[in-house]
Formats: structure tokens, C-alpha cells, sequence
């Protein structure tokens, strides 16, 4: 019975986003049905990891459980990267091969970008700062972590999204594109 009363109400919620704008911009021009579907799929594997292990599926650990493979430094032979690296690069590998999977099922032209590489290496080496400083990534603190309400989460994932709003109107103003 609730599936007929809320299939209304989440369609008029897909109809209203759909019409939303910011800055004369529409927020989702192309619908809200592919990151309804995203989402779920994320929600979805993640609370497979979560219930099947116990372990939280964040990527931040993906470099450390890596190395751990060749490296002899007791910084990567730490108990938690070896017994949780096989899982950890299945998981980090399935990710790209997810999205080149969708891209090709769904879009098969070729992907570039107007982004200069040393803007990319830049944010690439950010994010990874970033990551390191706030002891996770976005699955780990933004899915996980304020799903199951904790506080460091909450407080990192508001720091994540206050620092890319202010980051993105600095740019901004400042006239900066691709």
C-alpha cells in the first residue's frame, strides 16, 4: 500500500527537479532518473560490503593496501592494508570497469575535456591530500559515515562541501574556465 502512495509523491519530486535552476542554469537538464538510479546502485553495494564484511567501503585506503603487495615499509604491513587489500583493489577496479561499462553501454563517443592535464594532476594531488587529512573520502565519510550518523563524518562531509562551494565561487569570480 505505501508503494502507491509514494510512487506520486517521488514522481512530483522527479518532475520538480527536473525544473530546478540556479544561476539560469537547470540543475538537471537531462533528468534525475540517472542519479536516482546511481545512487542506489552505490547505496545498494555499499550496504552489500558493509553487511557481508563489516568493513566500510571507502576508497581512501586503496594506495596503502596496494602497496602493501610490494612494499616491505611496516607503514604499508600494517594488519588492517594486507588483510583487507584483495577486497579493497576488486572493489577500486569494479568501480572503473562500472563506469566504462555505462559509458559504453549508454554513450559511446569518446570522452575529453577541455581541462588542462596540470589542472588535473592538481586537483588529483588535492583530493589525495584532502583524503589523507580528513582520515576518508566521500563513499566513506559521505555514504557511510553520515548514513550511520557519526559525528566526524558529518562535520568532514560539511567541510567537503563547504570548501568545493567556496573553491567553486572563487573560481568563478575570478573568471577562471576550463
Amino acid at each position: 500500500m505505501s508503494g502507491v502512495v509514494l510512487a506520486p509523491v517521488a514522481a512530483d519530486l522527479v518532475e520538480f527537479a527536473v525544473g530546478v535552476q540556479v544561476g539560469g542554469t537547470e540543475l538537471f537538464p537531462n533528468g534525475v532518473l540517472d542519479y536516482l538510479i546511481g545512487g542506489l546502485f552505490v547505496g545498494a553495494g555499499i550496504s552489500v560490503i558493509y553487511l557481508g564484511s563489516g568493513i566500510i567501503a571507502g576508497n581512501s585506503t586503496f594506495l596503502e593496501t596496494t602497496l602493501s603487495y610490494r612494499s616491505r615499509l611496516p607503514r604499508f604491513r600494517q594488519p588492517r592494508f594486507v588483510q583487507s587489500r584483495d577486497w579493497r583493489v576488486v572493489f577500486f577496479l569494479s568501480i572503473v570497469a562500472g563506469a566504462a561499462v555505462y559509458k559504453l553501454a549508454f554513450d559511446p563517443t569518446v570522452w575529453t575535456t577541455e581541462v588542462q592535464w596540470w589542472r588535473l594532476l592538481g586537483g588529483g594531488v588535492l583530493v589525495g591530500v584532502g583524503t589523507r587529512v580528513g582520515k576518508g573520502c566521500t563513499a566513506g565519510h559521505g555514504v557511510c559515515g553520515v548514513g550511520s550518523v557519526s559525528r566526524t563524518s558529518l562535520v568532514n562531509v560539511a567541510l567537503f562541501v563547504g570548501t568545493a562551494v567556496v573553491t567553486a565561487l572563487v573560481v568563478s569570480g575570478l573568471g577562471v574556465s576550463p
